[in-house]
């Protein structure tokens, strides 16, 4: 089994670079609404039995972009490890500050956040039993913070991973292969 898995195209908002907890939290629930920007990818082709994408738009757009008119699956398994702001405050922080604090707060699986990191590798399991499961070539298109996650667990569980483990830039692709 063979499985690409694509980090979603170039996101068509630009977040501010100072906001309170409130204009963050909205910059994030806008950044989850855009559009993507037309780009380029290169992924191999393959014959695919399936395309898994996540619940936001962004990942189908893209898969779209790629692979055309196909039956994308859709699942919230795959969506991003959400952000949210850390601390409620007016003061305006940059937006390093708000970055960085809630994936600490993830990473430390504090209850502020709505997914600490147990909740997200519990998430990454369930998607690979699925696949484990359909044992079929798929195309993944998925968010970049999860994707890492996701890389982890799978190979935790015997996958070889082709290519770097994180630090995924927009359209970029790792190929997974089962041992």
């Amino acid at each position: 089994m063979k499985v690409v898995i694509i980090r979603h195209g170039v996101v068509d908002y630009k977040m501010s670079r100072r906001c309170n907890s409130e204009e963050f939290d909205q910059d994030v629930k806008r950044y989850d609404e855009a559009p993507i920007l037309p780009m380029e990818y290169h992924v191999p082709t393959g014959d695919y039995k399936s395309y898994y994408v996540s619940s936001l738009s962004r990942t189908l757009a893209t898969a779209r972009d790629i692979f055309g008119d196909k039956e994308y699956i859709s699942t919230e398994l795959l969506d991003e490890v959400p952000l949210s702001s850390s601390i409620k405050t007016n003061k305006r922080l940059p937006l390093a500050f708000w970055k960085i604090s809630s994936r600490l707060q993830w990473l430390f699986n504090s209850k502020r956040p709505k997914e600490g990191k147990k909740d997200t590798v519990i998430r990454a399991n369930k998607f690979i039993d699925d696949l484990i499961e359909k044992n079929e070539d798929c195309a993944v298109v998925s968010r970049g913070f999860f994707m890492i996650t996701l890389l982890s667990e799978m190979k935790k569980r015997g996958f070889a991973v082709e290519g770097k483990n994180a630090g995924f830039t927009n359209g970029e692709c790792v190929i997974v292969s089962m041992i």
